[in-house]
């Protein structure tokens, strides 16, 4: 167990930081814990780090000790509302890298407008749980590919905060409907629901883009959701994907928020 002191400044104790496991740090104030610090790494490798203070002197030294501790780069995602957290941050040497908007999105086709819509001929949909796993794998993996030649699958798509295996990067096959033709799938939506659903991935494989694909497997996964009782799903788009944008928006979708990830 590892103990740094540091002049608090808000008293004539000594505030002291802890490493108390693994990646994870409490800040003491007399022997009281007025913060704590946590690293993980996130499925794609990526080290995070949170921190959760009283006050901003106890949030500065658990961030100067994690990043001091901690191999770079680091990561972290905060609220944009949260204009307190974000200067700490800053003062730590974060700086923004991206911005997610997180959308509501309505489930009644009456309401986004997808009521009868299908996929273009010679396609069809194939419902969560039922799509073949080596294809989905095969349809997965070769739109990361496209997408990572061009801008960049982890500049520009949603964050996968899901664990899974290493290597695969399907989180769970029973999460994902696909747009199929005859010989293979040509495009995926991935849905994962507890409080509500959060629609994680949408996406088409490159030559087949600009046919309908994306709104057919949309309209699929709202209507999916509708009939259990849903009245909004959830998604989050990179403020640069355009595509996914118009998509939701397109719908009825409203921007609720914004997260931002910062990077030292």
């Amino acid at each position: 167990m590892d103990t740094k002191p540091f002049a608090s400044g808000l008293s004539e104790n000594a505030v002291t930081i802890t490493r108390v496991a693994d990646r994870q740090w409490h800040a003491l104030d007399d022997d009281l814990v007025v913060g704590r610090g946590h690293a993980h790494h996130r499925p794609d490798g990526r080290l995070f780090v949170s921190v959760d203070a009283w006050h901003d002197v106890a949030f500065d030294r658990l961030a100067e000790v994690m990043v001091a501790e901690l191999p770079a780069p680091l990561y972290t995602v905060v609220d944009e509302a949260d204009v307190e957290l974000t200067a700490g941050w800053r003062r730590a040497g974060f700086t923004v890298r991206r911005r997610e908007w997180e959308y509501a999105v309505p489930t009644d086709p009456r309401v986004t407008g997808l009521d009868g819509v299908l996929p273009p001929s010679g396609v069809t949909i194939v419902p969560a749980g039922q799509a073949d796993e080596d294809l989905l794998r095969e349809v997965d993996r070769a739109i990361r590919d496209e997408v990572e030649a061009t801008v960049g699958w982890w500049q520009s798509m949603p964050a996968e905060v899901m664990p899974r295996a290493e290597g695969d990067t399907v989180v769970d096959p029973a999460t994902y409907a696909v747009a199929a033709a005859p010989d293979r799938y040509l495009g995926l939506i991935r849905v994962v629901t507890a409080i509500r659903p959060r629609i994680g991935l949408v996406a088409v494989r490159a030559g087949e883009q600009r046919r309908g694909i994306a709104r057919a497997l949309l309209a699929h996964a709202l209507v999916t959701a509708h009939r259990s009782g849903f009245t909004a799903a959830w998604t989050e788009v990179h403020e640069s994907n355009r595509a996914a944008t118009a998509l939701f928006e397109g719908v009825g979708a409203q921007p609720m928020g914004s997260n931002l990830e910062l990077v030292r």
